[in-house]
C-alpha cells in the first residue's frame, strides 16, 4: 500500500483459459480475479496498474475511515450513516487512491527500478511514459474533487488540507524510519471528513477516530512492508518494518493496541451502544489474529495479512453502523 511497501514486479503472462483474455505483465499483488484487468483492452492496463485498480485493497484501506467516521456521526445523530455519503466516499476513495499511487509512483520511479518487487510497474517498466502519467494524474484527481460537490464547504476545506500531507508522504521514505506515521496521517484522513460530512464541523469522536485509524494503517503498513525489508536495504528506503526488526510482532502489536483504546474513547465520546462496542470487540479478535500470524512472516503471509484488514474494517463499520441504525429504530 505504502510507497515503502506497495511494490510489485513482473510475472508472466496468464495463459488464457476458457474464453477469457490473457493479462498480460500481471503484478505479483493482483487480484487474479480482477475484472477490470481481465476484460480491458491492453493498452489501458498499464493505467489500472498505475491506479492500483487490479488491487483494490488499497482504495478500500482509504475508504474505511471515511466510512466509520460516517457511522460514528450516525450514532452521534441517532440516524445511521448518510448512504448518499457513503457512496461519495466510495467514489472519491477509488479516485483518490488512484491519483495517490500515481504521483507514488511518479516520485519513485527511480527507486522502484532497483527493488525486485517494484521494477515491473508501469513507469520504471517503460509501459507508461512520465508525460502520459501526469496526465492520468490530473484526470483522476478531477475525478476525486468532482465528489466533493455532494459535500458542505467545510468538508470541501477539511479534504484539501490533507493535501500537503500527500504531497510530502514519498519523500519520508528517504529521510525518516517512520514513513507509516505519515502514510497514516493521509490515510486516516477520511476519520475527520465522515464527520465533517454530517455536522459541517469537528468535534472530539472526530479526532478521536481518525487516531484509531493512524495507528491501525501504522500497523497494517509495517505488515506489508515486512515484504519488502532485504531491497529496501540496498534502495536506502526506510521503514518501521526495517525500524522493529525482530521485535516486529511487538511493534505491530502496539500499534493495534493504540487503534483500539483511540476506537473505544471514539465510540464513548459519540455515545455509541453495546452494538458498536461488539463490533470493536470483533475488531479486535480480528488485529490480534493478525499479531499472531506474525512470526516469521513470509511475503505470501504478510500480503495476506496486510489484505485481510480490508475485513477487519468492515467489521468495525459494521458494528458502528449497525449502533446508529438501531438507534434510529427506538427513535
Amino acid at each position: 500500500m505504502s510507497g515503502t511497501a506497495d511494490g510489485t514486479s513482473n510475472r508472466p503472462a496468464v495463459a488464457e483459459t476458457s474464453n477469457r483474455p490473457a493479462v498480460a505483465e500481471t503484478l505479483p499483488d493482483s487480484v487474479a480475479t480482477n475484472l477490470a484487468l481481465r476484460w480491458s483492452p491492453a493498452a489501458w492496463r498499464p493505467y489500472l496498474q498505475l491506479a492500483r485498480i487490479d488491487r483494490p485493497i488499497g482504495w478500500w484501506l482509504l475508504l474505511l475511515p471515511c466510512w466509520w467516521s460516517a457511522a460514528l456521526a450516525g450514532i452521534a445523530r441517532h440516524t445511521g450513516p448518510d448512504p448518499l455519503h457513503l457512496v461519495l466516499f466510495l467514489i472519491g476513495a477509488i479516485a483518490m487512491r488512484g491519483a495517490g499511487a500515481t504521483y507514488n509512483d511518479l516520485v519513485d520511479r527511480e527507486i522502484d527500478a532497483k527493488v525486485e518487487r517494484t521494477r515491473g510497474r508501469p513507469l520504471p517498466s517503460g509501459r507508461v511514459s512520465v508525460g502520459a502519467a501526469k496526465l492520468f494524474l490530473v484526470a483522476q484527481t478531477c475525478v476525486g474533487a468532482a465528489t466533493l460537490l455532494g459535500f458542505n464547504l467545510f468538508t470541501v476545506f477539511t479534504a484539501l488540507a490533507s493535501l500537503l500531507i500527500v504531497a510530502i508522504y514519498p519523500f519520508m521514505k528517504r529521510i525518516t524510519s517512520w514513513p507509516q506515521a505519515v502514510l497514516g496521517l493521509a490515510f486516516a484522513w477520511g476519520g475527520l471528513m465522515g464527520w465533517a460530512a454530517a455536522f459541517g464541523s469537528l468535534g472530539p469522536p472526530a479526532f478521536l477516530i481518525y487516531a484509531c485509524a493512524i495507528f491501525w494503517t501504522m500497523g497494517y503498513d509495517t505488515i506489508y512492508a515486512l515484504q519488502d525489508r532485504r531491497d529496501d536495504v540496498f534502495a536506502g528506503v526506510r521503514s518501521t518494518a526495517r525500524l522493529f526488526g525482530d521485535h516486529v510482532r511487538a511493534g505491530v502489536g502496539l500499534l493495534y493496541l493504540a487503534a483500539l483504546v483511540a476506537g473505544l474513547w471514539a465510540i464513548r465520546a459519540a455515545g455509541g451502544g453495546i452494538i458498536a462496542h461488539i463490533g470493536l470487540v470483533a475488531f479486535a479478535l480480528h488485529l490480534v489474529w493478525q499479531v499472531r500470524r506474525l512470526e516469521a512472516p513470509g511475503p505470501a503471509t504478510a500480503l495476506m495479512l496486510f489484505r485481510a484488514n480490508r475485513d477487519a474494517g468492515l467489521i468495525f463499520f459494521a458494528g458502528l453502523a449497525l449502533d446508529g441504525l438501531a438507534k434510529a429504530a427506538l427513535g
